[in-house]
């Protein structure tokens, strides 16, 4: 009788550590890897703030900061975005975000809402909205 009990207490607190560690809920499945966070740190506070800036203070704060990526940034609307060819620098990624933008996978743009904040769209904003190449535009 006291095998049976130690067994249960046994089971027992195994099924404690099954159910409070991170495993898969399926049998036979495999939890995933946790990745390493590698992002650069960024103050919160100020990158709330420079998400409510209007367009034209973020093209200002783009050419000041990172003027290279600001030749690269394209207004859609109220909004900026940058592309890339390639995945930019970690210290370059951490600098955007550090400037309000956010990665959107979908459309492989690094956009920043200038205050304009929307639910992402069924259609390709260039067709509802004018954009154009702030770099293009030369200013006297």
């Amino acid at each position: 009788m006291k095998t049976n009990t130690k067994k249960q207490i046994g089971l027992g607190s195994r099924s404690a550590q099954l159910s409070s560690s991170k495993t898969p809920e399926a049998p036979g499945a495999v939890a995933p890897a946790q990745k390493p966070d590698n992002r650069l740190p960024i103050d919160t506070e100020a990158r709330k703030k420079n998400r409510t800036l209007p367009t034209p203070k973020v093209l200002n704060l783009l050419l000041n900061s990172l003027p290279d990526v600001y030749r690269a940034a394209e207004v859609v609307g109220k909004w900026v975005w940058v592309t890339f060819k390639e995945t930019p620098a970690a210290e370059i990624r951490q600098q955007l975000a550090q400037l309000g933008f956010h990665w959107n996978r979908e459309r492989q743009a690094w956009q920043h809402p200038c205050g304009a904040f929307r639910l992402s769209s069924a259609g390709d904003p260039h067709e509802r909205y004018p954009s154009y190449y702030p770099a293009d535009h030369k200013t006297t």
